[in-house]
């Protein structure tokens, strides 16, 4: 595994772009927060399960997706090296999860529980302007996909990823980024076949 200095710094290196740091704070995170790792198809969340813990991805990818009610998989979300997986309603509802939270690759996480977010939360005000930028960003992300699968065609969706997330195609199998796209895996054959 990777070492544990290595792993903080990287993922303070992405909160210092949200916000000030301090080093009570850089501590704090550290020993309310623990390193782990999964390997390749592990399920980091079910269907069912309450979600209690937000993760920061040091290395690997991870997919998030739910099953409809014939249980054909929809894709959501693909997340890689510093970026943050939550299952946003079961964690902060504390409700049980309608998705699943996937590895795609062999992966390391920093790993923080709920109770312990909201004690950082209560005692640096610091760590309230970062989670409150971050989650504006996620938000944003969020709406864009929606917006794109409302009112993009199936090519636009294509090109749009081609342009804003080209590292897909070399670390998602195409059944799923097709999943994804809202289309089927033929449609998306005939898509890049143009």
């Amino acid at each position: 595994m990777m070492k544990e200095i290595n792993c903080y710094e990287q993922l303070f290196h992405v909160f210092s772009k949200m916000g000030r740091l301090p080093v009570l704070l850089k501590e704090a995170i550290t020993e309310n927060s623990k390193i782990v790792s999964f390997k390749k198809n592990e399920r980091l969340l079910s269907e069912g399960e309450k979600s209690d813990s937000i993760y920061f991805i040091i290395s690997g990818a991870v997919r998030v997706f739910y099953l409809n009610k014939e249980g054909i998989e929809t894709n959501t979300w693909f997340l890689f090296e510093n970026e943050l997986v939550i299952s946003v309603f079961s964690f902060f509802t504390s409700q049980p999860s309608f998705e699943y939270i996937e590895t795609l690759e062999d992966s390391v996480f920093i790993a923080l529980k709920k109770d312990k977010l909201d004690w950082l939360y209560e005692h640096f005000v610091e760590f309230n302007i970062i989670g409150r930028r971050l989650t504006e960003l996620y938000y944003i992300r969020n709406e864009a996909q929606a917006n794109a699968l409302r009112m993009l065609s199936a090519k636009e969706r294509y090109d749009l990823l081609l342009q804003t997330q080209p590292h897909l195609l070399q670390r998602v199998a195409l059944g799923h980024i097709a999943s994804y796209l809202g289309i089927s895996r033929e449609t998306l054959s005939r898509i890049r076949k143009k």
